[in-house]
């Protein structure tokens, strides 16, 4: 019918399987199925896109006639599923299989039953389970299976008594009055959605409204033998117990080509009466009256959606209950809701975490069902989880699973709890009415809360009894619902889709009420019931796994206190030990455990809860309440225990708590190399340089020790033994004093001092973390060069800052050949500190390359080098390596040359050009020389003499950029910085404001060693124009056709008028002959195509927004021109009449300045022509496509803000006409093609899908036409191809 048309939501509340299945794998292998929830019915699991056929098994288990029928048939008729596999064995494998499932549903205590069994039996394989389907397909196919498979039984006719019906239909001859009728049998009644508000509207339609033939569609009468007039009826003549309606919900769309659904509201009655649509109205009306029961509802759209159904409980076997709201009396309501409104936390809706721990903080029992908790998010802030946080956090069960330490999964992972307040693992789920009559013992009573429980059981007790209940089976999840919410369903995404009516004379015994075992087979009792026992079995003992935990046990007798914190004896000896515990059983157990275990253990025993730490065991709470569970108290897996007296270890008394948790800090103390052996003996590290230290030269040694965190700076001074006059200093990391940091020059490093106040405040306040560096100084530390006070930062110079510079020589100052190179640098390491003069450690390399011996006077400079090898400028030798900002420890290269000072420039320059790489000569200037001033020095190095030239910079291209305007400035005033290179280029400064713009021209077609600006000339008299896009000559890829005019200079306030004047002056439109400039036209160049063309005589080029570099083509008039602001040229090719081509183009201005309408534009066709409006076909040519854009008079959607029609303007989109675009005509009155497709254009798109093609196979793609790159077009994800329901039977005849 539909096909896979109905593809499962990936939605949270809808596709419920998925989710759970993610989070039962996160949580173990073979568990068993959780239990049945509060309302004692079982759902069915989703094996992936099975919500269609669980909704019309839920159904069919709830039409107690239908399932008392496939019960009745026994082994001897159906056989045994044990011998279905045997040969010659005669097995009906479905209904057996439905029997088996119906009786798990009813039995068997699990959550969800699983329907694989079935659909294997069905034929389907594991992919058909994630097809989705049409629920009324299927009923109609699962009952044809059904029929098939019970042939030769006493069941064969069952489905055909509960289930058809017969309706007639009846032609009338109205003029001999002749009936005419034919019979034909029902299943279910698909009845009318669209243009109907209801079930009973359409019936009517169907039943009671006359079709009549008249006019020219008239009936043959059989007994007149002629024509006539008649009318059509359809009745119902035979009423089945059971009547189903189909609702045409989903349509086709025949002027969209597209499915859609009906959402409107239709409704349909819970009680109806089918006597007027019935042809026999004789009998009583308990014979026509109907009841619903059950309603299968679809959520989404015709593409994608999900099934779920509302089932009234007809024998009463689930436990309805009440929402938590209901249960409660109004004083008690209102009490509670002002309670949770001060009481509870606001919700933060961006953050997941905190809306997760609210929705389970919220729910009664402390936990939520997994595959319910994506609707519980939608309900609570209105969007669900995939939309709010899936992006950034991803899916919800990986989500728990990330955040273990603060939700629990439970019940093989099915349901979610929160850590710090799970239920009860001993306890079990309490039923509806302990819930309402039991209250929390832990939270007072409401006075008059007592008198008024009584008489609301009192009045919930006969509502529950007074007749059967509603419920939403969900998948899995089975709900309680109202009979009021069943109009919910009416109308929206989410609305009814099959309706499901039972006659009223239909009672059911009271044996049946309450009794799921009813007319249930003994053998399908006893696997049931073997089926519970194995799992109740499997649950105790899952529940005694889980609740088992680790626990490290830690004995006062194997630790010391030291530090601040408890260590072990000694290193070797590992001081805990392990022991599995029920978390179930109370502290009081656990001690007692521990007693029997240390048999040696003397006097009180004290059970506190510890935790490793980098300085050492800490103490936190002692468990004191024998009688509370290991799980209340907080016990988890890995839990560290320490056992001891509760007053001292090894004599010394524990802090315990938070607050004093140990901080460990690495102490550092100076280390002046008298004590070298005294420090290995302590095991003490010394900082960085330990050669340095091995040698005996100063240092840093460093200690690390424990100290509470609630110390303060002058106990843990104390502690060390310091005197009061002694200075503790913390690293300095990084902040204003970037020229105290560490690493500056090499090695140095910044400590700050610790003000005398801050003694006084503790480790914690001070935000003192593990591994925190903490340096004590005495005060004659200070006369050592090793430290330096300034302010209060402490400069520490170690060791670590007396390391070396790598000097690389380079004879030929990088020029060369490379075996040169090879034969030539050297390497060497020159010993140099921060501190050390660049002069001094250009000297001590000079020595030891023994460069002494060169040519007298030889001058030589330290440079760097970049990663690619070029040289950078020569570094300042007055300066010391730190504040030259050297780094130690890296490579400088010595090259001929002189250094710059440090009031000096080091510059590169060439000469009109920019500089190739290794072509720029090198100058150094003064800081304060002036541009004029650095301008003559260059010229003067290279020989070259005069005034008309000026300095340009290299712009970030590396190409020349503009030129520098100020030349009695600076170099530092205009921040011209060390190594930049500057552009001497010949000509005067051009005065400010000054636009530099090249000029084209269009090679004359006839002679190319010629240019010609008259583009219109053509030698069969026509018109020919030059095209934006169509032209060869200003193809990209192709510019043999444009040649340069050259370049004007012309200040940016002179006029387009002025611009033109300018142009012709140009050499080469000497010859050129154009009366005035309004016989000229001037196109801008946007990457060698005509984008747009430059008007107005008068205005500003600033105002036409002209910048220097842009290129200009000009073109020679054969007319005056002066288009306005909205005037549009357009090239119109008329199309040629019988043929696929066009008469050479023609140039037409039109104005759309009052209207850009497609009204418009075909007028002014119409008028140029001198055709009618009505018979013109336009288009719009694409020449990067190769296409034509058919343009017609189309309406945009009404603005909902404005409530009125926007304009409907060609310059917009889709089309954006502009200048020099192609419009193509047809006349309709002598042309009938309406395809603009020329031979041209068809091999032009044959180009673009061979360099399409080759660019899918990495080829590279040569631009021939002109065409830019195409657009990478990814792979569309395609829906599933549509597969046909179907289920196979065997033959049982």
């Amino acid at each position: 019918m539909f096909g896979n048309l109905f593809e499962e939501e990936e939605e949270e509340g809808c596709s419920s399987s998925s989710s759970s299945s993610r989070v039962r794998a996160a949580a173990g292998g073979d568990e068993p199925p959780p239990p049945r929830g509060r309302s004692k019915l079982c759902g069915i699991k989703n094996q992936g896109g099975t919500c269609y056929l669980n909704s019309l098994l839920q159904s069919l288990l709830f039409t107690p006639e239908f399932r008392e029928e496939l019960f009745s048939l026994g082994e001897a008729e159906l056989g045994c599923l044990e011998d279905k596999d045997k040969p010659g064995a005669k097995v009906r494998v479905i209904p057996l299989e439905l029997q088996k499932l119906f009786a798990g549903l009813l039995l068997v205590d699990q959550q969800s039953a699983s329907t694989a069994d079935l659909t294997n039996s069905f034929g389907w394989n594991s992919s058909e389970g994630t097809n989705q389907h049409d629920v009324q397909e299927l009923n109609r196919i699962l009952f044809s299976a059904l029929e098939h498979s019970l042939v030769g039984t006493t069941g064969s006719t069952f489905i055909h008594q509960l289930y058809h019906g017969t309706i007639v239909n009846s032609i009338v001859c109205k003029e001999c009055g002749n009936i005419s009728q034919r019979q034909e049998d029902f299943l279910d009644l698909t009845v009318c959605v669209s243009g109907v508000f209801g079930l009973e509207e359409a019936l009517w339609n169907m039943f009671v409204e006359e079709e009549f033939f008249e006019g020219n569609n008239l009936y043959r009468c059989a007994k007149c033998d002629r024509l006539v007039t008649a009318a059509k009826s359809a009745k119902l003549k035979k009423l089945p117990p059971f009547m189903t309606m189909s609702l045409l919900r989903f349509s086709f769309d025949f002027a969209k080509c597209e499915r859609y659904k009906e959402t409107g509201r239709y409704s349909f009655p819970l009680t109806i009466n089918l006597r007027p649509f019935c042809e026999e109205t004789d009998a009583e009306d308990s014979d026509y009256s109907y009841e619903l029961f059950s309603v299968i509802i679809h959520k989404g759209g015709c593409y994608g959606g999900h099934y779920h159904v509302y089932i009234r409980d007809i024998d009463q076997l689930g436990q309805w209950e009440p929402t938590e709201e209901e249960c409660k009396p109004k004083t008690q309501k209102k009490v509670k809701e002002e309670v949770k409104q001060m009481c509870a936390p606001k919700i933060q809706e961006d953050d997941p975490l905190s809306v997760l721990t609210a929705i389970i903080a919220q729910e009664p029992s402390k936990s939520v069902l997994s595959d319910q908790l994506g609707q519980k998010i939608l309900d609570k802030i209105g969007s669900s989880w995939s939309k709010k946080f899936r992006k950034h956090y991803g899916p919800i069960g990986k989500f728990l699973q990330s955040h273990n330490d603060v939700f629990i999964l439970l019940s093989n992972g099915t349901r979610v709890a929160l850590k710090a307040n799970p239920p009860s693992p001993v306890a079990e789920t309490p039923s509806p009415a302990e819930e309402t009559t039991n209250s929390d013992p832990s939270t007072p009573s409401e006075p008059g809360a007592a008198e008024q429980q009584p008489e609301l059981e009192q009045k919930l007790e006969p509502e529950k009894m007074q007749g059967s209940h509603w419920f939403d089976l969900n998948d899995s999840t089975v709900t309680s619902i109202r009979e009021s919410d069943i109009e919910k369903q009416f109308q929206g995404k989410e609305s009814a889709y099959m309706l499901f009516y039972r006659k009223t004379q239909l009672q059911r015994p009271s044996e049946a009420l309450n009794n799921p075992q009813y007319k249930i087979p003994p053998n399908l009792i006893q696997i049931a019931q073997e089926e519970n026992v194995k799992m109740q079995k499997m649950r105790e003992e899952l529940e005694a796994t889980n609740n088992t935990v680790e626990l490290r046990l830690h004995l006062a007798p194997s630790y010391r206190l030291e530090y601040g914190a408890l260590q072990t004896m000694s290193k070797e000896q590992n001081g805990s030990t392990t022991l599995s515990f029920d978390r179930r059983k109370t502290v009081g157990d656990l001690r007692l455990a521990i007693y029997q275990e240390q048999e040696l253990w003397e006097g009180d025993m004290a059970l506190t809860v510890a935790r490793s730490l980098p300085a050492g065991l800490h103490l936190y709470n002692t468990l004191t309440d024998d009688s509370v569970s290991l799980y209340s108290a907080g016990i988890r897996t890995n839990s560290d225990l320490f056992v001891w007296n509760g007053r001292e270890v090894c004599g010394a008394t524990l802090l315990t708590g938070a607050e004093w948790e140990p901080v460990l800090l690495n102490v550092v103390r100076p280390n002046f190399g008298d004590d070298g052996d005294q420090a290995e003996g302590d095991g003490l590290e010394c900082e960085e340089g330990r050669g340095s230290s091995e040698n005996g030269g100063p240092g840093l040694k460093r200690e690390a020790r424990g100290f509470a965190g609630a110390s303060t700076l002058g106990e843990v001074r104390t502690a060390l033994g310091e005197p009061k006059e002694s200075l503790l200093c913390q690293e300095h990391k990084g902040g204003k004093r970037g020229d105290q940091g560490a690493g500056e020059g090499g090695g140095a490093s910044g400590w700050r001092v610790f003000p005398p106040d801050d003694m006084q405040r503790t480790l914690k306040e001070l935000s003192l973390k593990d591994g925190d560096a903490l340096l004590v100084l005495e005060p004659q530390s200070f006369d050592s060069s090793m430290f330096a006070l300034n302010g209060d930062v402490v400069t520490v110079t170690t060791p670590s800052d007396c390391r070396w510079l790598q000097v690389e020589f380079r004879p030929h100052g990088g020029e060369g050949g490379e075996g040169d190179k090879e034969e030539e640098m050297r390497k060497i390491k020159v010993p140099a500190t921060g501190n050390m003069l660049l002069s001094e450690v250009k000297q001590r390399a000079i020595e030891e390359l023994q460069l002494e011996e060169q040519p007298p006077g030889a001058q030589y400079c330290l440079r760097h080098v970049d990663c690619t090898g070029k040289l950078l400028p020569p570094v300042c030798e007055e300066l010391s390596v730190r504040d030259a900002g050297v780094r130690l420890m890296t490579t400088l290269t010595l090259c001929p040359g002189n250094a710059p000072k440090a009031s000096q420039l080091f510059l590169h320059f060439s000469v009109g050009t920019a500089p190739s790489a290794g072509m720029e000569m090198d100058i150094m200037v003064e800081k304060t020389c002036t541009v004029k001033e650095c301008l003559k020095a260059m010229l003067d190095a290279v020989g070259l003499d005069g005034t008309c030239w000026h300095l340009r910079k290299l712009d970030w291209c590396e190409e020349v950029g503009e030129p520098i305007m100020d030349e009695d400035a600076s170099l530092s005033e205009l921040k011209i910085n060390n190594g930049e290179t500057l552009v001497v280029t010949e000509g005067q400064l051009p005065p400010k404001g000054f636009l530099k713009l090249s000029v084209w021209l269009c090679l004359d077609p006839r002679n190319h060693s010629a240019v010609s600006m008259d583009c219109n000339h053509t030698d069969n008299g026509h018109t020919e124009v030059l095209t934006a896009g169509d032209s060869p000559p200003l193809c990209a890829g192709n510019m043999e056709g444009l040649r340069s005019a050259g370049r004007v200079e012309i200040s940016d306030e002179a006029t387009l008028e002025d611009l033109k004047t300018q142009v012709l002056t140009l050499p080469a439109l000497q010859e050129v002959c154009v009366p005035t400039t309004a016989f000229m036209r001037v196109w801008q160049l946007e990457g060698r195509r005509l984008a747009r063309i430059l008007r107005g005589h008068q205005l500003t080029l600033k105002k036409l927004k002209l910048s220097s570099g842009t290129d200009l083509y000009v073109q020679q008039l054969l007319k005056e021109e002066d288009l306005g602001p909205k005037d549009v040229m357009l090239n119109v090719k008329m199309g040629v009449p019988g043929e696929r081509g066009f008469y050479p183009p023609e140039e037409l201005v039109w104005d759309a300045t009052r209207d850009s309408s497609p009204r418009s534009l075909r007028t002014c066709l119409a008028a140029h022509y001198g055709l009618s409006p009505d018979s013109l076909l336009m288009a719009k040519h694409q020449p990067d496509k190769h296409t034509w854009e058919e343009i017609s008079n189309w309406s945009q959607q009404v603005s909902k803000k404005k409530k009125k029609r926007k304009a409907e303007s060609l310059l917009g989109a889709p089309f954006h006409l502009k200048d020099g675009d192609t419009i193509g005509i047809k006349n309709l009155l002598i042309d009938n093609n309406r395809d603009f497709l020329t031979l041209e254009d068809e091999q032009g798109q044959q180009r673009l899908r061979e360099q399409a093609e080759q660019c899918r196979k990495g080829g590279q793609v040569a631009g021939s036409d002109g065409v830019g790159p195409q657009k990478k077009t990814g792979p569309t994800k395609s829906r599933k191809p549509e597969v046909a329901l179907s289920i196979n039977v065997g033959v049982f005849r």
